[in-house]
């Protein structure tokens, strides 16, 4: 039986449909969020199960998560996004004990167990400054793709102190820094250490390994680096990030059918 997860994050729609006997990936889809979510996660299911020759009713069960699951009207339930990162990093990773994951509008750090279940988790909604937000404001700023602040940060010889933990204060910061001559490539390294030092905050300094990032900012090349200066042990991007919670979704859809 086919079996899909629908994350409905603040940034973009992720769909991911699985083999619930076998489990394997039997197709995926992205696309950009807004105003009228659940037209568009529609719009993109239907993509998804075109592309692939699936039509809905083969289709046995549907989990929706993430920022606007509960607008995402053809899912039959839906679940927390922390939950569905969880099944989608054990799924991928057994062993992995960490999840860090770093969306646009917020990040988390997980506790796991050996089983892949959830002990503890800490979460950052409120403030944008531990999330991708934080690098599409300084993409902005700098007039740069939000892909290309990886390559750039790599060339940076000497990291700016982000010393403001607010995004509005944060880019006046910015805008100072590069009033006197800083390079752009000293200020996305620093926006990068910034942004784990938050993460680091969350993990009281201490994230048993191994630790899996996830989320759409783990795409972005020197992010996993930063973590790894900040928390002092590896940090591994799990496989097509940005698609865990779908995943994770998916997986636990297959699970109600049993």
């Amino acid at each position: 039986m086919i079996c899909a997860g629908i994350d409905a994050g603040s940034r973009a729609i992720k769909i991911v449909l699985i083999d619930s006997e076998s489990m394997q990936v039997l197709a995926k889809g992205l696309a950009d969020q807004g105003v009228e979510q659940d037209k568009l996660v529609s719009e993109l299911f239907d993509h998804v199960l075109k592309n692939d020759g699936i039509s809905r009713k083969d289709v046995a069960a549907i989990v929706a998560t993430g920022y606007g699951r509960n607008a995402v009207s053809i899912a039959g339930t839906t679940i927390t996004e922390i939950t569905c990162h969880a099944a989608g990093v054990h799924h991928l990773v057994p062993q992995a004990m960490t999840v860090i994951d770093i969306g646009g509008q917020d990040s988390k750090l997980l506790r796991l167990d050996a089983s892949g279940r959830v002990r503890d988790f800490a979460m950052n909604d409120r403030c944008a400054a531990g999330t991708g937000r934080f690098l599409e404001v300084v993409a902005q700023r700098l007039d740069a793709e939000l892909e290309s602040l990886g390559q750039m940060a790599a060339g940076s010889k000497n990291p700016a102190a982000i010393s403001s933990m607010c995004v509005v204060f944060a880019e006046t910061e910015i805008t100072g820094l590069l009033a006197s001559g800083t390079a752009s490539a000293d200020i996305v390294a620093g926006v990068q250490t910034a942004i784990a030092g938050r993460i680091i905050a969350m993990a009281g300094r201490f994230a048993e390994p191994p630790v899996i990032f996830t989320g759409g900012v783990a795409m972005i090349s020197g992010m996993d680096a930063s973590l790894q200066a900040a928390l002092g042990q590896t940090v591994t991007v799990s496989p097509d990030p940005q698609m865990t919670g779908a995943l994770g979704a998916a997986i636990l859809a297959s699970r109600q059918l049993t």
